[in-house]
């Protein structure tokens, strides 16, 4: 007998992504509701909750960690983009919705902010997320 990759639930995945989406555009709207000290962080961990629970509606065999090194890897690879300043992207970037996805300057504490959600979006990921058989 074959053992089979359990499955990602593709609606729950999708309703996470939908719910960080939220909940990322409420912190950077609202930052009052959150520590001061925090600044712009849960914002960024969040973004990257998002990319995790996106990419799991797609993968959904995938394992858990290699969703969240994938995850990790696509947000380390925008946030090392933002040293790219070509004017064609700072344009790009000057545009709501591509400051949204591409950020805009470079820094190394918003790759701890990324590390902090793919880890928490890998944990509800491993924990909620799968179909049980």
């Amino acid at each position: 007998m074959f053992l089979v990759k359990p499955e990602r639930r593709r609606l729950l995945q999708v309703g996470a992504t939908v719910a960080v989406i939220a909940l990322g555009l409420a912190s950077r709207a609202y930052p009052q509701f959150l520590p001061a000290a925090l600044g712009k962080y849960p914002g960024d961990a969040l973004w990257a909750m998002m990319i995790v629970f996106a990419l799991g509606a797609f993968a959904t065999r995938m394992r858990t960690w290699q969703l969240a090194l994938t995850a990790l890897l696509i947000c380390f690879a925008v946030e090392f983009g933002q040293l790219v300043q070509t004017p064609w992207l700072v344009e790009l970037r000057a545009h709501p919705l591509g400051h949204l996805v591409l950020g805009s300057t470079f820094g190394w504490t918003d790759l701890l902010a990324y590390t902090a959600g793919v880890a928490m979006a890998a944990l509800a990921d491993a924990a909620a997320l799968f179909k049980r058989r």
